[in-house]
């Protein structure tokens, strides 16, 4: 079948099917590298969080625990902006409170399997985190993704552990916790914590639906300007084949289909010394050495 084909139908062939090869091959391997950038980009804004976060509590432990705790033991209510974990917690409010609602979708939670604050209850997925914290405890950091009713979401988690004692003041037995701690969180959550124990999991997402979905549109972006230069390659390829080979080629046919008829007048004329200059020459060498073989035959021929 492809014998019957004319030469540039055949090229024509060729090249989509390069193509198509390269296409598919460029596609797949942009596919990845473009998949592996996108979630580097969302691991490290969630890593860049949990730092942040992670200050936020150092700076409270450090420096506003000491100056309201007095007060905790005169004060009715409880004051939660002592404790680590509300400071970061509430700092993160504000931050997807900010900015137009372009942290809608970030989380961040000190999930907690006995936490004094019950909007820190761990949930199933969050205990699953803290339950292999604690069974592999050189274990530092978790990351992965998770659905979400708005997206995907990339988490990054790290195990809450209880390394100062001060801690236990206020989670160790009742009877030494603040009294305005019980009279606000009563005394049955919150307490039996013990020295080194992992007692949650600072847990931050971030969606990571939008990061790949510009991803993706970037891939097609880059196959759909591969394959554009590719299709105007295939064009001046052709108006090449077409102007530079297949017209002298028909040009040599039609002359050579004249010689055979005894027309010896016909000549093969190519300015180029590219290979159809070489094929011209050869073929008015042809035509000469049929002319003096006929007149060899027959001399008194007037051809």
């Amino acid at each position: 079948m492809l014998k019957n084909l004319k030469l540039g139908i055949k090229l024509n062939l060729l090249l989509l099917s390069v193509f198509l090869v390269v296409v598919l091959i460029s596609g797949f391997a942009l596919s990845k590298i473009l998949d592996q950038y996108a979630q580097q980009v969302v691991e490290d804004r969630a890593l860049l969080l949990i730092e942040t976060m992670s200050s936020v509590r150092e700076y409270t432990f450090k420096e506003v625990g000491p100056e309201l705790a007095p007060r905790l033991e005169t004060e009715d209510q409880f004051l939660p902006e002592t404790v680590p974990a509300y400071s970061a917690r509430s700092v993160f409010d504000y931050l997807r409170e900010r900015d137009h609602g372009n942290y809608e979708n970030f989380f961040y939670k000190e999930a907690t399997l006995n936490p004094t604050n019950k909007r820190d209850k761990a949930d199933k997925f969050e205990q699953q985190i803290v339950e292999q914290f604690r069974k592999q405890k050189n274990l530092t950091e978790q990351t992965g993704f998770r659905s979400f009713p708005g997206g995907k979401l990339f988490y990054v988690a790290r195990p809450l552990v209880v390394n100062n004692s001060s801690c236990l003041k206020c989670h160790g037995i009742p009877e030494d916790a603040p009294k305005s701690q019980i009279l606000t969180y009563g005394d049955q959550d919150g307490f039996g914590w013990k020295l080194n124990e992992i007692i949650g999991a600072k847990v931050l997402s971030v969606p990571a639906s939008t990061v790949f979905n510009e991803a993706q549109r970037l891939r097609f972006v880059v196959i759909g300007i591969l394959g554009g230069f590719f299709l105007l390659a295939i064009v001046l390829i052709n108006l090449f084949l077409n102007f530079s080979v297949i017209k002298h080629l028909r040009r040599m046919a039609k002359l050579s289909t004249q010689v055979s008829t005894g027309d010896m007048e016909v000549e093969f004329k190519h300015d180029a010394n590219d290979e159809i200059g070489v094929l011209a020459t050869s073929l008015n060498r042809m035509k000469v050495s049929l002319q003096m073989a006929m007149e060899m035959l027959d001399p008194d021929s007037k051809l």
